[in-house]
């Protein structure tokens, strides 16, 4: 009997004790582990386009402050991770190559230039990652996987109107002298506009391109100045657009400047001053609604310079990831990113609605500026094309 009791009293001690080392359930008033979801950010920050690199770090953190400010996505944080892309398309691949390998990461907004996005699309696509890119606007890029997304429009669409419409309906131009970066997104602007202009009639005097970092172009400006054109049509960045009217005023040739691919950029101005005066480039997207003008002054404070129609897509792209996270029901993954976004629709960002196009691109308007007294003056409105 005092057998049975001894082993009796054992049991309820070892029973105590397991019941006391049990992993207990979680409380439900105590902390619960913060849900953050990470987006990469692919930029030049540094090198020829660093003030588009720029604003993309500064536009992209502007939206993420916004929504993490107002309570995330469903509750959830966004982490941004800036990489540095120097420009260079086997930098940015290096780059994806790390970031496809990192299942944190959701999704890639960038890369800047078209070369870039198209040399990170066999890698990301392979991932199955989103590339979302605010400004690579080449024909063939979107259409090289289902993972990869633009919202600047397309070259088949932006070069055919200055052609048509900046250059013969708006200036009257007769004889254009082109000059175009050669690069995978210079080269498509290039073949689109010519298959437009001859088209329209315009006569195409002269043709000449040059290689990315070029920085004298006093030779080729020679060259093109002997077909005597009454224009000359720049299809470049910023950078290399002031850096060519530069050497034309140099040069005391008289003729008038168009651009192609800078967007209203101040870079223009600051470097070139009134060697700019005139000058008439197209463009999807312009500051003038006051709602835009807050969003615009917030922008110069944080990165020291006027925005364009680049960070502004830049920023967009932060809320159409929200968007599509907020329509998945279930685990949020980089396949159901994908999914939504594709399939997204009554998206209005700051640039104006955005539905994509079966491809992954989307399309987009356009306006004629003007620089004026060191400013850019709107000169025609959106439906300049419809009428």
């Amino acid at each position: 009997m005092k057998k049975l009791i001894y082993v009796l009293v054992m049991i309820l001690i070892l029973s105590s004790f397991m019941v006391g080392c049990a992993k207990k359930p979680p409380s439900t008033t105590g902390p619960v582990e913060e849900v953050i979801y990470k987006f990469a950010v692919f930029a030049p920050i540094t090198g020829n386009y660093a003030e588009y690199g720029k604003g993309f770090e500064v536009a992209t953190q502007m939206a993420v402050d916004e929504i993490n400010g107002s309570g995330g996505i469903n509750g959830a944080k966004i982490e941004l991770q800036v990489f540095d892309t120097k420009g260079d398309p086997r930098e940015s691949a290096d780059i994806a190559r790390r970031v496809a390998e990192d299942k944190s990461v959701l999704a890639v907004i960038g890369d800047f230039t078209s070369s870039n996005c198209m040399a990170n699309a066999p890698i990301l696509g392979e991932a199955g990652i989103v590339q979302l890119s605010p400004t690579a606007s080449h024909t063939d890029y979107a259409g090289m996987n289902e993972y990869m997304f633009s919202i600047m429009g397309r070259q088949d669409g932006e070069a055919p109107f200055f052609s048509s419409y900046l250059l013969q309906k708006y200036k009257g131009a007769k004889d254009v002298a082109v000059i175009h970066i050669n690069n995978d997104w210079g080269k498509s602007a290039f073949d689109n506009f010519s298959r437009q202009a001859k088209i329209d009639g315009l006569n195409v005097v002269a043709a000449e391109n040059f290689v990315e970092g070029e920085r004298d172009f006093n030779s080729l400006l020679t060259k093109v100045r002997a077909q005597n054109p009454d224009t000359v049509a720049l299809i470049m960045h910023a950078n290399d657009v002031a850096l060519v009217a530069n050497q034309i005023a140099q040069m005391g040739w008289d003729v008038d400047i168009t651009a192609l691919g800078p967007g209203t950029s101040m870079q223009i101005i600051e470097l070139a001053g009134k060697n700019v005066e005139g000058l008439l480039l197209s463009t999807p997207f312009f500051i003038t609604e006051e709602n835009e003008q807050a969003w615009a002054t917030e922008f110069k404070k944080r990165a020291n310079f006027q925005p364009t129609v680049h960070p502004a897509c830049a920023y967009d792209t932060v809320y159409l990831l929200k968007a599509a996270i907020e329509n998945i029901s279930g685990e949020v993954t980089r396949d159901g990113i994908r999914e939504n976004l594709q399939n997204l629709k009554g998206f209005v960002g700051l640039t104006g609605p955005i539905e994509f196009n079966p491809a992954g691109d989307i399309t987009r308007s356009y306006l004629v500026m003007e620089i004026v007294d060191g400013a850019f003056v709107q000169r025609t409105d959106f439906d300049y094309a419809k009428k």
